[in-house]
């Protein structure tokens, strides 16, 4: 394994769960909430896990990239970049939701190359590097052998998303194809859809720093990662994971006209 890769993935993992345990000490407490331009929450807890992450990472890796969702772009020289969103959910971490978490993804020379997902209120950390596997914790986690829509179960964020994608009826279209359908916006859909709990989440609204990790998990994990026109560019809002078998039944329904 190249060596390089599993020294930054290392420090990932741990970084990643010091700045999801300072976020904890501020979960379910009286903090105080702004708001950004785009009308998101943002806290302290954001803005310190956020901090931790990148002097920490830079400290030991001074040259390469650091794009954060609080704190803006620094370039490198390295060919690496680090890509976090200190709190995904933050509306959850702001309504006593433990649903919530700190995302770290590993970029080389365009590609994503490990992603790390922490849960601290969950207490679940799952993690990938490309050629190693998914693991949640110590335990290695696969995509579900699932063939149809109709046996999945799905995974989708709030429909006024769908709704301002003008998407709205494709998207009510898919969930009632499905199973079985769950709102576990955020994170947690795409995770749950890497471990083999469900076969597909759907998500828009989504920037860079919240799907850079999730990429190299879900494809580790053995499913594929997408926009809803098939392409697989991180930097869209709008994407879905699948555990591979259902990929080109739900992307026929996605597809433009």
């Amino acid at each position: 394994m190249n060596p390089d890769w599993k020294s930054r993935y290392e420090r990932a993992v741990e970084t990643a769960e010091q700045a999801g345990q300072l976020a904890l000490r501020y979960f379910d407490a009286d903090v105080q909430i702004e708001w950004k331009a785009d009308e998101s929450p943002v806290t302290v807890a954001d803005r310190e896990a956020e901090s931790l992450l990148r002097s920490t990472l830079l400290a030991r890796f001074p040259h390469d990239g650091f794009l954060g969702e609080e704190h803006g772009d620094k370039p490198g020289s390295s060919g690496y970049r680090w890509i976090v969103d200190p709190i995904d959910g933050t509306r959850n971490f702001v309504r006593s939701i433990p649903i919530w978490g700190t995302l770290v993804g590993l970029e080389y020379q365009g590609e994503m190359i490990a992603g790390v997902v922490v849960a601290p209120a969950l207490r679940q950390t799952w993690r990938a590097l490309r050629g190693d596997g998914a693991y949640r914790g110590e335990r290695r986690i696969r995509v579900s052998d699932v063939t149809t829509l109709q046996q999945s179960t799905v995974f989708y964020t709030g429909l006024s998303w769908y709704a301002k994608a003008g998407r709205l009826d494709e998207i009510v279209q898919l969930l009632n194809g499905a199973q079985v359908s769950r709102g576990f916006g955020d994170f947690y859909g795409f995770m749950l859809t890497a471990q083999g709990s469900g076969e597909l989440m759907i998500d828009f609204g989504v920037h860079v720093w919240d799907v850079a990790a999730i990429k190299p998990l879900i494809e580790e994990a053995g499913g594929q990662f997408a926009n809803w026109d098939g392409q697989q560019r991180i930097d869209r809002p709008d994407c879905i994971v699948t555990n591979g078998r259902v990929h080109d039944e739900v992307l026929k329904l996605l597809r433009p006209v």
